[in-house]
């Protein structure tokens, strides 16, 4: 039997034209002609026999067979890269200073510090879990190179959005006790000033249901641990649970659907490094693929 050969060119045409939704964006992105993009995908679908995408109105979607494709095409793609940057590309040195969500230290945090240091060894990064605020000033101030924050809408300090995510109401895991129906509503929260806090506030206001604070604290993982007691319902979004608590279906439960929420990287610099660059794309590449919740 033959073995299939994948061309790294072809596959970052079409992992591009698939994250843009746009082959021809694609091209753009690229400094090619339409016609040289659509051709590699051309190439592709027939290297692996099955079509990669359909039409859809006046644009393209990819098929089953090409979201796996794409699938395996990120990780080809990330396995090169990461040899081309070891052996031959150029040493990056210094230190990149990361602000984070707290949401994010567990899951997120180690892939990427693991295949960042694999390509730039002589990189140090600095890790600064801190508030959406306190990140956002520490960015504008220059104290960070880089951050991953909630945006607000209408906020002044715009950031690269990554996706939006539904935020919701989180509540006691079904095995760990009863969600709180209480009047007034017990809320658990993370100490002000705090976007998701502020906006559960103002969600239960608007639907004219009254609340009381029943646990407040500086630290995430203390406020999962007052959910999971059941001191209370709080608000966060999906990504990053603990096995301890869960969505709640808000008309299930009698509360106010909520809007989603922008998650966004942040730069000091307009222009930022190589290294800082190469940092946010391995940021960009692991936030696709973070646990959904249970519900």
């Amino acid at each position: 039997m033959r073995r299939t050969t994948f061309d790294p060119d072809v596959l970052r045409s079409f992992v591009l034209g698939a994250e843009l939704g746009s082959f021809a964006k694609a091209a753009e992105r690229l400094n090619r002609s339409t016609s040289a993009v659509s051709a590699q995908l051309k190439r592709l679908e027939e290297q692996t026999g099955k079509p990669l995408v359909h039409k859809v109105g006046r644009g393209l979607a990819l098929t089953e067979q090409g979201e796996l494709m794409l699938s395996y095409a990120r990780r080809l793609l990330e396995i090169n890269d990461e040899a081309a940057a070891a052996m031959c590309g150029e040493t990056l040195e210094g230190r990149i200073r990361l602000g984070l969500q707290e949401d994010f230290g567990e899951r997120l945090l180690p892939g990427v510090l693991a295949r960042f240091s694999r390509a730039h060894p002589n990189l140090q990064i600095a890790v600064r879990v801190a508030s959406n605020g306190q990140m956002k000033e520490d960015i504008a101030r220059g104290r960070l190179d880089l951050a991953l924050a909630w945006q607000g809408e209408g906020e002044a300090l715009d950031g690269e959005l990554l996706t939006r995510v539904p935020m919701a109401w989180i509540g006691p895991s079904a095995a760990d006790g009863p969600i709180p129906h209480a009047a007034p509503l017990p809320l658990v929260v993370l100490e002000g000033p705090c976007l998701l806090r502020q906006a559960a506030l103002d969600a239960l206001d608007r639907a004219g249901i009254s609340w009381r604070i029943a646990f407040s604290s500086a630290s995430l993982a203390a406020t999962w641990a007052a959910i999971s007691a059941g001191l209370g319902i709080g608000l966060r979004t999906p990504l990053c649970l603990p096995p301890s608590v869960r969505v709640l279906e808000a008309s299930a439960v009698g509360l106010p659907a909520l809007p989603p929420l922008g998650l966004s990287l942040y730069y000091a610099e307009a222009a930022p490094s190589l290294a800082v660059t190469r940092l946010a794309e391995i940021i960009r590449q692991h936030m696709e693929v973070l646990p959904a919740a249970r519900s």
